[in-house]
This record gives structure tokens, C-alpha cells and sequence, in this order.
């Protein structure tokens, strides 16, 4: 008899088979039964198509993501924990993330964190008025950022080397007559690309623009460790 899988079960199979080798690129309903022993009917009792199953997906990451999360601390504290969660959750999917843009949220994972996010620019101190566009600035910034460095993440190790080649030999070989700025620079600078530590300080730099009243009780010291 046929085993029916649980909608829980079936997005954490998901993940798993996202995490893979082969990744989002060759991801399909069909290869996710398969992962279950099941077949795609079992899928489709609980999600419509493809583009249905993609955005659970986001929003289960981003449950997982928040597991543990508590309202404490001061508001610029929370507020980059809840940016490098994120970061981290995305990680080990390159190929999803890349993607998020896409799908936004549309679960329990993305009222949470949309509700922690507003809950902290409030306690911010920032006009209520303006709650909303920072929110967006913040959001922004983040997803647009994490889908940068998953994009370069999911190229694969020969294409990273092409890119990093043809930087270099656009930086280095500068004319310093005409480029002289880049000439003086070109063997100190990196292409685009984030770490978790350069994500973190561009968030800071972002975060010390918010028209806060209240002032965090530890300055640039959230997730440091």
C-alpha cells in the first residue's frame, strides 16, 4: 500500500534533496516522489504545482530558521540576529536562495520574522510612520544580498575560477594613465561577493542610518560570536 507522507515530512525531504549535489536547478516534483517512494500524486494532495511547493519550501526554511528565536536584547541586537538567521539558514542552499526573490514567504516562518522585524524598529524607537519603509530597506538589503552570494555559491568551483581570472586581469591590468585609482587599487580590491562576516557589516552600516530613538544597550556587538 502506498505510504501518504505528511506535509511536514514532505518539505523536510525537500530540503534535503535541495541540499544536494544536483540542487535546485534539477529539482521537480517527480524527483521529490521519488525521494519518497511515493509518486507525484501524493505531492499534489498537498500542493498545487511546482511554484506552490517552492514557496512552502522558503517559508519552512525560514521556520527552521527562527527555531529558538526569543524578543529580547535591544532592538539592533534582534535585528541582525534575525538577518544572520537567515543568512545561515540559506547557507546550505545556494541553489534555493539564489531564487528567494522569487518566492517570497507566504507561512508562518515569513509572518514571524516580518512580525520580529516590525516589533523591533518599533522598540527602535524609529516614527511609526516610517516603520514600514525601513522595513522594506532592511528586507531588501538582506534578500538581495543573500541571493548575491548564493548565486556565485551555486556557479560551481570552475565557473568562480573564470570570474576570478577575468577580475583580475581587468584590475590588474589597468592603465594607470587612464584608470589611475583603479591601477592603484586593482591587487587590494575582491570581486562581489559576501561572506557572513561582510554581510554583517554592511547590515551595521545599514542599521546605523535607522532614525532610532532609543539607542541599543551594546553597540555593534549582536552575533559577533
Amino acid at each position: 500500500m502506498r505510504k501518504r507522507w505528511s506535509k511536514q515530512h514532505i518539505l523536510d525531504a525537500a530540503v534535503e534533496l535541495l541540499s544536494g549535489s544536483e540542487g535546485y536547478d534539477s529539482f521537480s516534483m517527480r524527483k521529490l516522489a521519488a525521494e519518497l517512494g511515493t509518486d507525484s500524486s501524493s505531492l499534489y494532495r498537498h500542493f498545487r504545482n511546482r511554484a506552490e511547493l517552492m514557496l512552502a519550501i522558503v517559508d519552512h526554511v525560514l521556520v527552521q530558521a527562527m527555531h529558538g528565536y526569543r524578543r529580547e536584547g535591544p532592538w539592533r541586537a534582534r535585528l541582525l540576529d534575525l538577518t544572520l538567521r537567515s543568512w545561515d539558514a540559506y547557507a546550505a542552499l545556494p541553489q534555493l536562495a539564489k531564487d528567494t526573490s522569487h518566492y517570497p514567504g507566504s507561512g508562518p516562518g515569513s509572518q514571524l520574522v516580518i512580525e520580529e522585524t516590525l516589533q523591533a524598529l518599533s522598540d527602535a524607537g524609529v516614527p511609526e510612520e516610517r516603520i514600514p519603509e525601513w522595513y522594506h530597506r532592511l528586507v531588501t538589503l538582506a534578500v538581495s544580498l543573500i541571493s548575491a552570494h548564493a548565486a556565485g555559491q551555486a556557479s560551481g568551483p570552475t565557473e568562480r575560477k573564470r570570474r576570478m581570472e577575468n577580475f583580475r586581469l581587468i584590475t590588474l591590468g589597468a592603465d594607470p594613465a587612464d584608470h589611475p585609482a583603479l591601477a592603484h587599487y586593482g591587487r587590494r580590491i575582491e570581486p562581489i561577493g559576501f561572506t557572513r562576516e561582510s554581510f554583517l557589516a554592511t547590515m551595521e552600516l545599514v542599521l546605523d542610518a535607522v532614525p532610532a530613538r532609543q539607542d541599543p544597550l551594546s553597540h555593534r556587538t549582536a552575533a559577533s560570536g
